[in-house]
């Protein structure tokens, strides 16, 4: 429920949603006040076109995006790697069950490749926020396992949120003394997490996947489309978590 009651919240400060209300309150001042309805309406209409363009939605997303890891950084002595879970497939027909979506496998692709490069332990992350039948750890330990023949060492499936992930990694591998990881996520996600993770107490090796990139065609730059929408949400989303995790660290102190 309170992962239901997040997502409710943050559903209204992120595209489209917040651009609709935008627009419905500029129509409904239109008879009363018409000036200010009509400047809602356009201002409701710029803000669609450059939430929606992949020319200002990619490049805002790449200014939270941290650098590839590089082969060189291999040497670090990270001790385990930890791979975030990114949502569930649900009732997939050609699976039979829930199973890990098109975000997981991409994380689950680089945290493969990074394991054959480094032979260190894998923990996958990840509980039933969604109310998948099978958390997104067993989902992800499943796909690791039978279909790219890596193995998992630990399984954390109980957490909500990266915060909560963050929180339960580090009990699980604080027993185990590890305190240096290298963090598998998407690249526009790494900031938050690590921000969760290091407040936690891990000395964190940023491994991000999944980078932003631009259409090499000049017309799609500045043609919306509803991948730049997703983009939009995506920035706004991961700013205003950011955020909320700095205020929530700031307030509360470390875990």
């Amino acid at each position: 429920m309170g992962w239901f009651k997040s997502k409710l919240f943050s559903s209204f400060l992120v595209p489209p949603l917040n651009i609709l209300l935008l627009g419905t309150a500029g129509l409904l001042l239109l008879k009363r006040h018409p000036r200010i309805g009509k400047l809602l309406i356009g201002l409701a209409l710029g803000l669609l076109y450059l939430s929606s363009t992949p020319y200002f939605t990619a490049r805002a997303l790449k200014l939270i995006e941290p650098p590839a890891l590089q082969e060189s950084s291999y040497r670090d002595e990270a001790q385990a790697i930890v791979v975030l879970g990114a949502g569930t497939y649900f009732q997939a027909p050609d699976y039979g069950s829930d199973t890990v979506n098109r975000l997981g496998l991409e994380r689950l692709r680089y945290a493969a490749r990074l394991y054959r490069a480094t032979a260190k332990p894998i923990l996958v992350s990840g509980g039933k926020p969604q109310g998948s039948t099978i958390s997104e750890a067993a989902q992800m330990k499943s796909a690791l396992v039978n279909e790219f023949k890596i193995p998992v060492t630990w399984e954390e499936s109980a957490s909500h949120t990266t915060f909560e992930s963050a929180a339960d990694c580090r009990s699980m591998l604080k027993a185990a003394g590890i305190n240096r990881i290298y963090l598998v996520t998407h690249a526009w996600h790494m900031s938050r997490a690590v921000l969760a993770f290091e407040a936690a107490g891990f000395s964190v090796i940023p491994a991000p996947t999944g980078f932003t990139t631009l259409p090499t065609d000049p017309l799609e730059l500045y043609l919306p489309n509803p991948q730049g929408m997703f983009e939009s949400y995506l920035f706004i989303h991961e700013v205003c978590g950011w955020l909320w995790y700095k205020l929530k660290i700031l307030v509360e102190g470390v875990f």
